[in-house]
């Protein structure tokens, strides 16, 4: 059990508190109309020489004066470094995992960024995939911060991106992720008061868990000098009392059952604790591994119609 100083704890085992941020220097590269919405190609900064490509989508008969609910997706891994943004943006990839064209057919605006590492963020290096992803981890440790540090710094970014649109309505943000995404959507949970509701898809693997069953997981699932005091489900109760759904499969080798089942009540309980418990559900399919199911994405989507309207 976590003392009272988790978050403190936390934040110095991410790596420290997070920089003062300058403007984000939008800039629209292209615009291309689809069915029922429009695509946009933007980018903007996290840091300083840092600018951060993204899509977003844009559902029809949204502007300024009809401002919709924003969700921004953030992506899977898969060992599929040339995929960002453009798979759930419905450009490439497993169409399982187009989640941003979906959700802007049900009238959210969507923003799909690349995470460090993935498809334009990989442009400019020699190392490739695997090894690029390896420097860049050890980029971030050998300056006393971690990979997760960088990424909700960027997801932050994201956020103050999305939020200042004229046609998004900033006081209903949600976010959502598969696989990795699910990691980076509780990650940031903790430090991002200004999403209303988050759905993590798929992946909560423990650190008990990982060292049990010897996982091989991405570097941005790594908090150092919490554990064994505290595990990754002590990262997600700290997203309460905001809204938050979890899906797992029961088959899922990557975030093994019986641990599921351990960090259920851990989460339930910090919500409990603030009378928030009906801001919490999860829902967990049997007999199926690590994918996007169609049960599990209609629980998602009326998760965010409940809570985003």
């Amino acid at each position: 059990m976590p003392s009272v100083d988790f978050k403190e704890r936390l934040l110095a085992g991410l790596g420290g508190p997070f920089p003062e941020v300058g403007d984000l220097n939008v800039k629209t590269i292209r615009v291309e109309k689809k069915e029922g919405y429009r695509l946009e190609w933007i980018t903007y900064d996290s840091e300083p020489n840092d600018s951060i490509p993204a899509v977003v989508l844009v559902p029809d008969g949204v502007d300024g004066n009809n401002p919709a609910p924003a969700i921004c997706i953030w992506h899977q891994h898969n060992g599929q470094w040339h995929l960002g943004k453009s798979e759930p943006a419905g450009l490439a990839g497993n169409e399982m995992h187009h989640t941003g064209v979906a959700l802007a057919r049900e009238g959210y605006v969507v923003l799909c960024p690349d995470a460090l590492g993935f498809e334009d963020r990989a442009k400019g290096f020699q190392l490739q995939g695997g090894a690029l992803e390896r420097l860049l981890y050890l980029k971030y440790v050998v300056r006393g911060k971690t990979m997760a540090w960088k990424n909700v710094l960027d997801m932050r970014r994201a956020v103050d991106y999305i939020s200042s649109r004229a046609d998004v309505d900033s006081e209903r943000l949600g976010c959502y992720g598969h696989s990795m995404g699910s990691t980076h959507a509780y990650m940031l949970g903790p430090w991002e008061p200004r999403l209303n509701a988050t759905v993590c898809n798929c992946c909560l693997p423990t650190y008990a868990a990982i060292e049990e069953h010897e996982i091989l997981h991405c570097f941005p699932n790594f908090v150092t000098g919490i554990y064994p005091e505290a595990d990754t489900p002590d990262i997600v109760s700290l997203i309460a009392p905001r809204a938050l759904h979890m899906n797992f499969g029961e088959l899922d080798g990557g975030s093994p059952i019986e641990y599921v089942k351990k960090a259920m009540p851990v989460i339930r309980r910090a919500y409990e604790s603030m009378h928030a418990e009906d801001n919490f559900s999860f829902f967990i399919e049997p007999a199926v591994g690590h994918v996007l199911s169609d049960a599990m994405w209609q629980r998602t989507k009326s998760f965010f119609t409940n809570h985003l309207g």
